[in-house]
């Protein structure tokens, strides 16, 4: 696989939660911050999006929309006023996953918020400015498809459905990665700046093609075509880090996945992943992981959850979110 499946393949869902807004009139929504990635698309109309600590963004029809800091934030029609809470919203404005404010018919935005478990999330996200805004006019990304087809998945039971949203919020990290690689990263550094860059992405690529490998700076900058010096003044710059330490963390993130799953042995993994002895292995898990290999096996996986962005329950502090399982009239 390419970097990037790698790393999406590895990350645990733990959380979807996919719906929008039909909006008229003049509104103001404020939302909390956050854990995970939030993605919005403009369908139809326009608005403002002011990110806490950001210069406010003018969204048109196409615009999509990504927040992977978590940073709390205001969505507006285009002037600045008292923003409603997301859960003062009465629970009359919810229909079919989609509220409709003032009658609506003027701004269609769709949403979706993703939130993963575990260090490759950290890997991917942690890469990201706070606000990255992508252009998707004709829906060609397939970003638009892909949100409302879970909202329907969502709000629509049917077998399998589970694993069809699982499959579709993948797909729809995916297209706005694409679009955020296609548009080039916009300066900083970070895993995904290194995959932009042609010549880090080729080591990259081959580090993740065998990981077991006896890789040295050498033999990495002979991928990237370049000396080993200005390789790995590249690579660190590009990046964040240095092209050796990029390796020992990608091994160490493999092999807590495959300790997870618990088909192997701690030595078997260590001796596929390029250390001469379980000890060496272990040792080196230690340092990066903050453990031993096997109490990182032993601890409990995380169970996915999936929820439809559909407030359940009004108290003084808001609405909560209602499990997907648990919707009126099933």
């Amino acid at each position: 696989m390419d970097a990037l499946s790698d790393v999406l393949s590895l990350m645990r869902p733990r959380a979807f939660v996919v719906g929008g807004f039909d909006l008229g009139g003049d509104w103001s929504i404020r939302f909390d911050a956050h854990d995970g990635i939030k993605v919005w698309s403009v369908v139809s109309g326009r608005c403002v999006l002011r990110v806490d600590g950001a210069a406010p963004a003018l969204l048109d029809a196409g615009d999509c929309v990504l927040l992977p800091r978590g940073c709390a934030y205001t969505l507006m029609r285009d002037q600045p006023s008292a923003p409603m809470a997301l859960g003062d919203l009465p629970m009359t404005a919810w229909s079919t996953g989609v509220a409709t404010v003032n009658g609506g018919g003027e701004t269609l935005i769709l949403g979706g918020h993703f939130d993963f478990t575990g260090a490759q999330a950290d890997l991917l996200l942690g890469a990201l400015p706070a606000l990255v805004r992508l252009r998707d006019p004709d829906g060609s990304a397939g970003l638009r498809w892909a949100l409302e087809r879970t909202r329907d998945e969502l709000i629509r039971p049917a077998p399998g459905g589970a694993l069809v949203v699982r499959h579709l919020a993948q797909l729809m990290l995916v297209q706005v990665l694409r679009l955020y690689l296609a548009e080039g990263p916009a300066g900083g550094a970070g895993w995904l700046s290194g995959l932009a860059h042609p010549r880090i992405a080729a080591a990259i690529a081959a580090v993740h093609a065998d990981p077991g490998a006896p890789w040295t700076l050498r033999a990495l900058a002979e991928r990237a075509g370049m000396s080993r010096s200005a390789f790995a003044a590249a690579f660190t710059r590009t990046v964040g880090v240095a092209p050796m330490a990029y390796l020992a963390r990608w091994r160490m993130l493999l092999a807590g996945a495959r300790l997870r799953q618990r088909r192997e042995s701690v030595s078997a993994i260590g001796l596929s992943l390029g250390y001469g002895s379980e000890a060496a292995f272990s040792t080196a898990f230690r340092r990066l992981m903050g453990c031993s290999p096997g109490r990182y096996a032993r601890r409990p996986a995380e169970d996915p959850r999936m929820t439809l962005w559909r407030p359940a329950v009004h108290s003084g502090a808001g609405f909560t979110e209602r499990p997907a399982g648990n919707r009126p009239g099933r």
